[in-house]
């Protein structure tokens, strides 16, 4: 007695099968008809196998009818494809099914995009029609590779002694630098639940609660504005907390998880095993970046000594005022004008006025000659020095920005992924990781108050003694890991102490009632002896978007929301009925146009 619907997969059929009655059942992948002879690719989740029939099958009137994307149940005999038309790339390809009976389980209307051909769409057409979306072959394969990579991390913090804990997901507001989602609450008019931006207080409620290795891959939300590498509304991360650690504990967990990540679905990519650590304050120094992409060798250097009081006004003039300077990108072989003049415009469709530059080029006399403009405004002498201190040669070019750093930087930074890129230095099919450490605890905002610049729950470096001087002074126990250019991991060594955790807000203007009433929870615990302890969390769909190489992150999303945070297969957000509104004691105000 058959199976209702398959005897196998649609990857299973191979030689040894030949002769054999089977039966299939998938979608029609595409229909070819060559001439008196129908051929159908069928899909299912596992693969292809090709069934074709001809005049004589009973099946063949039916299945002239069939189009893309129905679903259809076939019977059919095994038999061996024809040496010169065996498919090697697929696994089913030695084989065909001849089709003797077929029914049709599911017809399909016209289809807004196709599924064979992987066509480029408009996003909006492939998240509303997203069922059929997924069903291409670059999005299957990505869900299962995000699945695999799941399952991966899972099986490896097990390995590593940590324990899997769920956190709530209806929980109470808390400030992790992002916008909360709040959740009416029935029972409670007026009052409001808060999703989770991270199970942060939760996780290390459960170090203090004595579980020692903890992690999960936990939902986290977010009311975030979209950008190519963020999910505007929730996205996933794996969450880890550990007690009894330093900053290097921590660091010696993660590595062999990440990095065996890498290796295992890199597809032979090269993964660096060396992760430096490298200050905040050098990585935007030298990288105009604190995810700097260090596949790229390119190190920015302050060069502003060479200018002061030089012949170059521009520059000269900028150094007198306090807090400014000259960084210089290297950009060995890039010697050219027309690089240069490359270079230059780059910086003004950036915004800039444009990129000083200086190239050094043979002379007619056969020696080295600086060239450009700044070269010839400061002297063979400066230029000279400047060549030395970037270890620069014949045919390699210099580019000059100035200023105050925070406000040239990330400029700096792109112009320095551009000359990478441009001049062929920077690897391709490689990963590398650098940690970033040292963060500043505080940064002056927009109004000159003090506020926290990262994790407001970090350990200052030097605890409390460190935070009776200069706010701006205190770096924090914090770090990220970058790779190519993405942050995939954050964390920190936690504020275990109530009384550097009370001081550490009223730095940034939270009195000790104000704590109390938001992290009344995690204040309560820590007085009850809590342990030192600190994590981290890594954005599952971050490291599956480098795994799967693309730049965009709801391809790595199995229904993402589009750029304006709608889902737009269920039509979401929606208007809710008054009956619920009712019944949650809330009234929609409308918008004031």
């Amino acid at each position: 007695m058959m199976h209702a619907y398959r005897s196998h997969t649609c990857a299973a059929l191979n030689k040894d099968h030949v002769g054999e009655t089977v039966r299939l059942s998938g979608w029609v992948h595409r229909v070819r008809d060559h001439g008196g002879v129908l051929f159908i690719d069928l899909r299912d989740h596992y693969g292809i196998t090709q069934v074709l029939c001809d005049g004589d099958s009973a099946a063949c009137a039916a299945l002239e009818k069939v189009r893309s994307e129905w679903v259809v149940r076939i019977d059919g005999r095994v038999k061996a494809r024809d040496a010169s038309l065996v498919n090697a790339k697929i696994p089913t390809g030695e084989i065909e099914v001849y089709a003797t009976e077929i029914e049709v389980l599911g017809a399909s209307d016209e289809l807004p995009l196709p599924v064979f051909g992987e066509l480029e769409y408009p996003e909006e057409t492939r998240l509303t029609y997203r069922f059929l979306d997924l069903r291409r072959e670059t999005m299957h394969q990505n869900m299962m590779l995000r699945s695999n990579v799941v399952r991966w991390l899972r099986n490896a913090m097990w390995d590593q002694n940590f324990t899997e804990f769920q956190t709530p997901i209806i929980t109470a507001s808390s400030p992790e630098g992002a916008r909360d989602f709040l959740v009416p609450s029935r029972l409670h008019p007026g009052k409001f639940y808060a999703l989770p931006q991270a199970p942060q207080q939760f996780k290390q409620l459960i170090q203090v609660a004595g579980f020692d290795r903890y992690f999960q891959i936990a939902p986290c939300f977010r009311d975030e504005d979209p950008r190519a590498d963020r999910s505007p509304t929730d996205f996933y991360q794996l969450d880890i907390e550990m007690s009894f650690v330093t900053q290097e504990d921590v660091f010696a967990a993660v590595q062999p998880v990440i990095q065996g990540l890498f290796e295992h679905f890199g597809k032979g990519r090269k993964v660096d095993s060396e992760w430096p650590l490298i200050a905040y304050r050098d990585a935007l120094k030298w990288y105009g970046s604190d995810k700097p992409d260090l596949r790229n060798p390119i190190k920015m250097q302050d060069v502003s000594e060479h200018f002061r009081g030089s012949g170059f006004a521009i520059f000269a003039n900028l150094l007198n005022n306090e807090g400014t300077e000259v960084r210089a990108i290297p950009a060995p072989t890039g010697g050219s004008r027309k690089f240069a003049d490359r270079m230059n415009a780059f910086a003004q469709k950036e915004g800039l006025p444009g990129m000083g530059y200086i190239f050094w080029r043979k002379a007619e006399d056969g020696s080295m000659e600086a060239a450009g403009p700044i070269a010839k405004a400061i002297g063979p002498e400066r230029t000279e020095a400047i060549r030395l201190q970037l270890g620069l040669d014949l045919g390699d070019a210099a580019f000059f920005l100035g200023g105050k750093p925070e406000v040239f930087e990330s400029v700096a930074g792109r112009a320095r992924n551009e000359i990478g890129r441009e001049l062929g230095l920077t690897e391709t099919d490689s990963f590398r990781f650098a940690w970033i450490v040292d963060f500043p605890m505080y940064e002056k905002t927009d109004e000159g108050k003090i506020d926290f610049s990262h994790n407001p729950f970090s350990m200052p470096q030097g605890g409390l003694e460190a935070l009776n001087g200069d706010p701006l002074n205190v770096y924090a126990y914090q770090y990220d890991l970058a790779c190519n250019g993405y942050e995939l991991i954050s964390g920190g060594i936690r504020n275990h102490k109530p009384e550097i955790m009370y001081k550490a807000f009223e730095l940034a203007g939270y009195p000790n009632s104000e704590v109390d009433k938001r992290f009344g929870g995690m204040v309560k615990a820590f007085k009850y002896g809590a342990p030192p302890h600190g994590g981290c969390a890594a954005g599952i769909d971050r490291l599956v978007m480098l795994l799967a190489d693309t730049t965009n992150i709801r391809e790595v999303i199995m229904f993402p929301m589009n750029q304006r945070a709608e889902d737009l297969l269920m039509n979401a957000p929606s208007e809710p009925t008054l009956q619920q509104l009712r019944e949650l004691n809330l009234r929609v105000v409308p918008k004031e146009s």
